[in-house]
């Protein structure tokens, strides 16, 4: 099957469920609940989000204005950005981005999550279901996250899955007001068959 620069008709929207961990579309009627996430997570996520290396930039877009641009983005193909719910409540968002495709046929895999639903497998899972959505409905070969040597949860994130890391980029993104090394963490749709969510699933207790 041959996936164009942006052919994501098959793959997007797509809402992707794992036990009581589902993934949906953003969307604008989610500014309170997300709104209220981010302010009562500001602490939390401040030291891992991105920001911007340029002075005098203008503020943030409106929650509106945020969703536009990310739902114009998926329509190009270019991608695939979801909220994680959990037992039917918000918790989190997870992101595939930078998807180019050709003969790369990659993308970055990005997430946040509220502190109050950490260490619950609630990340894992959602990453997990995003990787086979996109290898398989979306047909991208390659998956990457990239993580701050710093950031204990989100390695832990990668070691639970099996994600194999390939080094280190210093210097390699603008985050919370200075320019960070992050360490990388990718895998290839070859080295998963089984499926990362089943992956996942088959390590969990019985």
């Amino acid at each position: 099957m041959s996936h164009d620069y942006c052919d994501l008709a098959p793959a997007w929207p797509a809402t992707l469920v794992e036990g009581p961990v589902r993934l949906r579309p953003i969307r604008r009627s989610d500014k309170r609940r997300w709104t209220e996430l981010r302010e009562a997570n500001r602490d939390w996520l401040a030291p891992w989000d991105a920001t911007s290396p340029l002075p005098g930039e203008l503020p943030p877009p409106s929650f509106g204005a945020y969703v536009r641009q990310l739902s114009n983005q998926a329509r190009e193909g270019t991608l695939m950005p979801w909220v994680i719910e959990y037992e039917d409540a918000m918790v989190g968002q997870v992101t595939i981005s930078s998807i180019t495709r050709g003969a790369v046929q990659s993308g970055a895999i990005g997430y946040w999550i509220d502190r109050g639903a950490a260490g619950r497998g609630i990340v894992p899972a959602a990453v997990a279901l995003a990787f086979d959505h996109a290898v398989t409905s979306a047909g991208l070969h390659r998956l990457e996250i990239a993580i701050r040597p710093e950031n204990g949860p989100s390695l832990r994130v990668v070691e639970k899955l099996g994600f194999r890391e390939e080094g280190l980029r210093p210097r390699y993104l603008h985050v919370n007001g200075h320019w960070r090394d992050h360490r990388v963490f990718a895998l290839t749709r070859e080295e998963v068959p089984e499926g990362l969510t089943a992956r996942w699933r088959a390590a969990q207790p019985h």
